[in-house]
């Protein structure tokens, strides 16, 4: 039985690679061989025989003929990385006929990586694609040349889809830490081979780990905006260990577009900035002004994350507006998404267009952390911009919000105007809701804290 991306799949006792796959991106999980860390933990001679079979079926099945998931560029960047790093494993005692299809099959993937990289669309793919090639370059031989022109393009793409305060310009939460577990090994690749790292690579790792604890949440999750669903904690721990710098998370991130408020054991996480570029939107939300808060050791409110390999049904509700912890207007998301059919055609599609204008204004004193923002996602539809204030104070125990609907001059909306706003905050399933004596909405965790939601001057 093999589990991946959500899936598990009986392989009756053939090869995982001649069966029909539970899903796309269970195939795309096989086929990417980042498994194959696990043999090399087990660190056996029967694992590393076990692994060079599962690669010789693969060279065998698929190795030859371009096409379908297996060959996606993404998906054979992630391969490439996979077989350079783990190759101590899959060539410890190997044979020579094994040995020889190994480097014919990489040396070919690599060419097909050189040939792709430049026209793919700008985001997490093509950056892969060169930390792949950079990684085969310091691993195979070849000439210094290859070497320079490998690191030039890596060092360009990192400049251009990191941003400067460490978000990727897909601003998916989870692209920082995927992209962490590739880099850090190559900095270190450059150094087992006397290679002096290069600065944009250098500069982008510090960048990107400030960047992964400022989307950490106090339970330690990693806060759901953008395509960012569920990352195990102790990947994200094990990353951060590499952060030397060990201070205290960023408050604003305004090139990627976020805020964050935080003391104590209290952390609230608020996407204020506008779609990413389409070419790197495939996996964006439209939750402008949504916000995440987690308190001690458990989320509460929460935008409905579903990551890449989450259910095919849901991934395209998790785009909506409305699941997310922010106001929709008439019922409709603050982004248009390229396929306008049924809502399962919106799953990595991408933003045609959304807010333009998402001006923020972050304010804190000595025991208030807050910040004021906007956004013009209805201003088309409906004739209305969603503002919204969020204040964290007295020592993280008080969270004050309010929503206002004006029109884009700053006018109240005229009476008998046509529009339904909902706001909505979403619960992660472990918090219980129930109505006090007072008449008041309790919201409590397992022999936790309690917090008491309160609603007041709506109109």
């Amino acid at each position: 039985r093999v589990a991946l991306a959500g899936k598990t799949a009986d392989t009756g006792g053939l090869s995982p690679f001649q069966i029909i796959p539970p899903s796309s991106e269970w195939e795309a999980a096989l086929h990417n061989f980042r498994w194959l860390r696990h043999m090399r933990e087990a660190g056996t001679g029967l694992a590393a025989a076990h692994a060079r079979t599962l690669v010789s079926d693969w060279i065998r099945m698929h190795g030859r003929t371009i096409e379908g998931q297996t060959w996606d560029a993404d998906t054979v960047a992630k391969r490439t990385i996979a077989w350079l790093q783990h190759s101590g494993t899959l060539l410890r005692d190997a044979d020579l006929t094994f040995y020889r299809a190994f480097l014919r099959s990489l040396a070919y993937q690599i060419r097909y990586l050189r040939t792709v990289a430049k026209g793919l669309d700008e985001g997490e793919p093509r950056l892969r694609a060169r930390i792949a090639l950079v990684f085969a370059a310091l691993s195979l031989p070849v000439s210094s040349t290859r070497l320079s022109q490998a690191t030039r393009n890596l060092g360009r793409e990192l400049e251009r889809q990191i941003l400067p305060d460490g978000i990727h310009i897909s601003r998916n939460p989870e692209s920082v830490l995927e992209l962490l577990t590739d880099l850090l090994p190559l900095r270190q690749t450059y150094a087992n081979q006397s290679e002096t790292p290069p600065a944009p690579l250098v500069a982008a790792i510090e960048r990107l780990l400030p960047a992964l604890r400022f989307f950490r949440h106090a339970d330690g999750s990693l806060a759901r905006f953008n395509g960012a669903g569920f990352a195990m904690q102790e990947r994200i721990a094990a990353v951060l260990r590499y952060d030397e710098s060990a201070g205290a998370p960023l408050s604003s991130a305004p090139h990627g577009g976020y805020q964050r408020l935080a003391t104590g054991s209290v952390c609230l996480i608020a996407d204020t900035g506008k779609p990413p570029p389409s070419g790197a939107s495939q996996d964006a939300h439209a939750g402008c002004l949504s916000f995440e808060f987690s308190s001690g050791r458990h989320s509460w409110i929460v935008n409905g994350g579903v990551d890449r390999f989450g259910p095919g049904d849901f991934r395209p509700l998790s785009r909506t507006t409305a699941a997310h912890s922010t106001a929709t207007v008439n019922d409709i998301s603050s982004c248009r998404f390229a396929s306008r059919g049924k809502l399962s055609n919106l799953a990595g599609t991408p933003i045609l267009s959304g807010p333009r204008h998402v001006p923020v204004n972050r304010q804190d004193s000595d025991d208030t952390q807050s910040f004021a923002a906007s956004h013009d996602g209805y201003a088309a539809s409906a004739g209305l911009v969603h503002h919204r204030q969020i204040a964290l104070t007295h020592a993280g125990s008080v969270i004050i919000g309010r929503d206002s609907f004006l029109t884009p001059s700053g006018k109240p909306l005229r009476p008998g105007s046509k529009a339904d706003v909902d706001i909505r905050f979403h619960l992660h399933p472990k918090i219980r809701m129930a109505v006090n004596s007072d008449g008041l909405i309790e919201l409590t965790a397992n022999r936790d804290d309690t917090w008491v939601f309160t609603c007041t001057e709506v109109a």
